[in-house]
């Protein structure tokens, strides 16, 4: 292996007893040829990006090169999925290469999806369809551009080979990266077979990777429950700003780093409705977008018994402690949301006036159906006197029902001690113009898929990469789908 390949790797994972993974190699592919590479990531994570959109790099991502240092390895966990316990998942078709840290002293996964069987396929083909992976590329990058906690793409390239699911399609490979792959679904795996001691490792390992000054805390695996429920409720809050709906809020996807995993059948919400669901695996409403908050102290309450042995050792006074961690979870979630959505209103929340002034924006918007996006796009513009010509309002404008809300609002902004400027500035900065549109992610799909052009992908990345900076000239990407361009289903790719 060439020593130029700019990755360094400190496989800690890896280290971990054997019971936590399987080592596995990735499965070469015939031609894999490279789509994108992040340039800005790759910087970050120390590793050089010409070499990283060479062949030698596109072989590495495309799983025919192992870069020296890595240790490849298929993790196992377990999961409940759609509310139905699964004993046993695992990584069926993602290669865990190793770790990297970067220059931020960051530690972080470098996984392969896409990159073929392992011990944990059940009965799949490892392998991933090219518009899945541009799905997760597109999503996973406009999540982090909003600055909302998410897993990574690195680098995507193409294989050369078919992947066979209703039809044959072309394949993919996805660079992802996260601060861990460490699930709820981990825990789950070894508290059901009873094993403490895997348990207490596993605590140990998340709290020195992700929360090392909990160590030194009285009980460590309940300074971890805590913290784990603090920074789930604070990641779903900020879905919700943004009209995420995650699509499969399994146990198995959700990280205990408090960032965003699985970008399968998600969706971006268009029109206002707190009940919708894309995903069409999702058939009884589950995971719909008003649902994500309920779901997420669901999955967390597992979480916590799956550390009983660890909380104390007398089982009454264990359940105590967890229920105790769970039930802050609804004050946890409810005053990040209502401190975000204040924020994109201008103002900061003070008392019952303000809940209702809140309350009421988004029932008249559930009513209406609005676009949930342009609609606090287009409050910023008005934040600062009339709307002008260069804001989103050239394109898009409330209905007339709006107007004894808007007054309301306007006279709340009045008691703010900034200036209409100022806060039309921190509004701008806290509602985004560009989202990934559903219709947009399928054109640029359906662009590379039935033609090779990867043209429209490329650009939308680079338009989404700066979410809250408003382009006139390129309003096409910030308007809401015609009836004709409507998504109403989203797929998970495996």
């Amino acid at each position: 292996m060439n020593q130029q390949s700019r990755l360094t790797f400190d496989n800690s994972y890896a280290r971990l007893p054997e019971r936590f993974y399987s080592r596995q190699l990735p499965e070469p592919v015939s031609t894999p040829g490279p789509i994108r590479v992040n340039e800005a990531l790759a910087r970050h994570l120390g590793i050089d990006p010409d070499w990283l959109a060479s062949r030698e790099g596109t072989e590495v991502i495309a799983g025919n090169r192992i870069p020296d240092g890595a240790d490849p390895i298929a993790t196992v966990y377990a999961g409940h999925q759609f509310g139905g316990w699964n004993p046993q998942l695992g990584d069926g078709r993602a290669i865990l290469l190793g770790e990297v840290i970067a220059a931020d002293g960051i530690r972080h996964d470098i996984q392969l999806k896409g990159s073929g069987r392992t011990p944990y396929s059940r009965g799949g083909d490892g392998r991933a369809p090219l518009g899945p992976v541009l799905r997760e590329y597109i999503v996973s990058e406009a999540m982090a551009s909003l600055d909302i906690p998410s897993t990574r793409s690195l680098a995507a390239v193409t294989t050369g080979e078919p992947v066979y699911r209703e039809t044959a399609l072309p394949g993919a490979v996805l660079a992802r990266v996260a601060q861990s792959h460490i699930r709820i679904g981990t825990f789950q795996f070894f508290a059901s077979k009873q094993d403490t001691e895997a348990l207490q490792i596993l605590v140990a390992h998340v709290i020195a990777r992700h929360y090392p000054d909990l160590a030194a805390a009285d009980n460590p695996a309940q300074a971890l429950l805590q913290e784990v429920v603090s920074q789930q409720a604070q990641l779903v809050a900020r879905w919700q700003l943004v009209g995420f709906i995650h699509g499969v809020m399994n146990t198995d996807n959700m990280l205990v780093s408090g960032e965003t995993i699985d970008y399968g059948p998600c969706a971006f919400m268009d029109n206002f409705n707190p009940d919708t669901v894309y995903s069409s695996i999702d058939h009884g409403g589950r995971y719909a977008y008003r649902n994500q908050p309920r779901i997420a102290r669901w999955n967390l309450a597992f979480l916590a018994q799956t550390l009983l042995p660890l909380l104390h050792e007398v089982q009454e006074q264990a359940v105590t402690l967890a229920q105790e961690s769970i039930d802050a979870f609804p004050d946890l979630f409810r005053d990040a949301h209502q401190q975000g959505i204040a924020c994109k209103l201008g103002f900061r929340p003070e008392g019952e006036e303000d809940e209702s002034l809140l309350k009421d924006l988004l029932s008249v918007m559930g009513e209406t159906g609005v676009d949930f996006t342009l609609s606090f796009r287009h409050l910023a513009d008005l934040a600062n006197g009339d709307a002008g010509d260069e804001g989103v309002s050239a394109i898009f404008e409330f209905p007339q029902v709006f107007n004894s809300w808007l007054e309301r609002w306007r006279k709340r902004l009045e008691k703010e001690p900034t200036t209409p400027a100022e806060r039309q500035g921190s509004m701008y900065a806290a509602n985004p113009a560009f989202i990934p549109r559903n219709h947009l992610v399928e054109e640029a799909i359906e662009a590379a898929t039935t033609d090779s052009d990867f043209e429209p992908f490329h650009a939308l990345v680079e338009r989404l990469a700066k979410p809250f900076e408003y382009d006139p000239s390129q309003s096409r990407l910030a308007l809401p789908p015609r009836p004709e361009q409507v998504v109403r289903q989203t797929f998970c790719g495996t």
